[in-house]
């Protein structure tokens, strides 16, 4: 199962660490946000490293759809309502500001970078675009309402937002990561203070970003209450309809829809991560449905860290950490999360202050209805017999027929049938 990215792009290779170094930044994880991070920071011409425990985009960012939009589902009407306007605005401002670095970006890298309308429809709630579409004005934007899609079914309605993106990630991160200080299969183990410790040498940083997907320090920030892990799925259609567009379901399982040269790519089948789902059969049947002159030609899965109000965590690790930074959660829209995230941790290592900041804190509240929710799928699957369990924190794991994985359910670690680690925030293969 490779998907369609790994198959047209070829990343650069670089060495292990041998021996202890010093660095002013040190950022842990080799993924879209932490290679921007590093790019960044090279920019700048601040001392930096960035090491990566296998290879650079092993993990998320390949299997991403890579969308780049500010248009993260019915977010905005939600925004204003749980934060007020203003934090909303920042939300906006941050992924608006994210797009437009994209697009800088890409003008000298061959990385099939479009730019396309984004939609966000609802198959049967018109009152819901209706609302979203007055909070975008309230935010500035000027969206569409469109009632009519070039897609294969009827909607109730969607929310246009016009000159979004899209691309191809691989060829992004290989255009602009060769000359970068990075180190391959270099796995942190411990942090000490701002100290990393790994297999063939400590590094001594001044600031350390954790980019890690889902955070590896269970200590500090109580990301193992504030996040849970989601799977969805993705095929790639040939011979299917070129819709002209991003296109993504309000609803949680519902299905998105982008092309890439003369392929359609349809997303869906989500579930929690260690919970069944729709999965790849899902999306087969309805391509069987809708298109049945088409024919699958590629066929992935990613997994995304969910946080509890639907906003990532970008910023200072927990309010007892010093010169600690994270960025996490971000809730299916990793591409614009990413550089957003990018560009503030680089002011703050650098002693700025970045406008878009405050909505984004790690150290917001946490009294969301979805803690209930983690709280109890943690205790139950604690309480679960079993005699496999995730190294995380001891949750039972639940075997996964159609990937042929065991998967937690608490925090979506995921590793292979002879149990090798797949998906983090286990730091380390099962016990045989």
């Amino acid at each position: 199962m490779t998907s369609l990215w790994e198959q047209t792009a070829t990343c650069p290779k670089f060495r292990s660490l041998n021996g202890n170094k010093n660095t002013n930044v040190l950022i842990i994880g080799g993924g879209m946000a932490g290679i921007l991070c590093a790019y960044m920071l090279h920019q700048a011409g601040v001392d930096y490293m960035l090491v990566e425990a296998e290879t650079i985009c092993n993990g998320i960012t390949k299997n991403t759809t890579a969308k780049i939009t500010s248009q993260h589902g019915l977010i905005y009407d939600k925004l204003i309502h749980q934060f007020g306007a203003e934090k909303a605005k920042q939300y906006l401002r941050a992924n608006e500001v994210a797009l437009q670095k994209y697009r800088e970006l890409s003008r000298d890298i061959d990385c099939s970078f479009e730019e396309k309308d984004a939609y966000v429809y609802s198959l049967d709630n018109r009152s819901k675009i209706e609302k979203e579409i007055t909070a975008l004005e309230k935010l500035g934007l000027h969206p569409e309402f469109s009632g009519q899609l070039p897609l294969s079914f009827g909607v109730a309605g969607a929310a246009k937002i016009e000159h979004q993106a899209q691309f191809n990630p691989l060829k992004f991160i290989a255009a602009i990561s060769s000359d970068l200080h990075i180190y391959e299969h270099t796995a942190v183990r411990e942090l000490v203070g701002t100290t990393a410790v790994t297999d063939s040498g400590k590094i001594a940083a001044k600031n350390v970003i954790v980019a890690t997907h889902f955070p590896f320090l269970n200590k500090h920030g109580n990301y193992f209450l504030k996040m849970y892990q989601n799977r969805s799925y993705v095929i790639a259609l040939e011979n299917a309809p070129n819709v002209n567009g991003m296109y993504v379901d309000e609803a949680q399982k519902g299905m998105s829809f982008r092309n890439y040269g003369n392929l359609l790519l349809v997303g869906g089948g989500d579930h929690r991560t260690g919970k069944k789902g729709g999965n790849w059969r899902e999306l087969r049947e309805f391509a069987a449905r809708y298109y049945p002159n088409a024919k699958e030609t590629y066929h992935w899965a990613t997994q995304d860290c969910m946080t509890l109000d639907g906003i990532p965590y970008i910023g200072p690790y927990s309010a007892g950490t010093k010169d600690l930074y994270v960025a996490t959660g971000f809730n299916k829209w990793g591409m614009t999360s990413s550089m957003a995230a990018a560009r503030i941790l680089c002011d703050m290592v650098q002693g700025r202050e970045n406008p878009c900041a405050e909505v984004f804190s790690p150290s917001r509240t946490i009294l969301r209805p979805q803690l209930a929710v983690n709280a109890f799928e943690a205790v139950a699957t604690l309480l679960t017999p079993t005699a496999k369990r995730c190294p995380h924190l001891g949750c039972a794991l639940k075997w996964n027929p159609v990937e042929h994985t065991w998967d937690c359910p608490c925090h979506g670690s995921r590793f292979t049938k002879d149990g090798r680690l797949i998906d983090n925030p286990a730091a380390g293969d099962l016990k045989k």
